[in-house]
């Protein structure tokens, strides 16, 4: 039963304390528990997401160790995520656009 990591950003009261009644609110929006089952997790996530297609504000991201994904780390999101997270020769990488000012002529 490895460890759970939500993060949430701008999302609706209601995460807040659903999210506070099955795991520790470390700092506001992230919430951790030491030893979830999947079971649980998965029906965690299920009703954020089935909230998430009622209100879609925000953007929540969970994380899990799980040797068989890329990097060793399980991920779900809903929203758009400020970063892109991509896979890659058995990585998890961050890929971000480019600003204008940024870019190589």
């Amino acid at each position: 039963m490895p460890m759970v990591v939500v993060i949430t950003r701008d999302v609706e009261a209601r995460y807040r304390g659903f999210l506070g009644s099955v795991m520790l609110e470390l700092s506001a929006g992230v919430y951790a528990h030491p030893r979830m089952s999947a079971g649980v997790r998965q029906r965690i996530w299920q009703v954020l997401g089935d909230w998430y297609a009622t209100l879609g504000r925000g953007s929540i991201v969970m994380t899990w160790a799980d040797r068989a994904a890329n990097g060793g780390l399980g991920l779900a999101s809903l929203g758009e995520p400020p970063k892109e997270i991509v896979a890659h020769d058995a990585m998890l990488l961050v890929r971000r656009a480019l600003r204008k000012s940024e870019e190589f002529v």
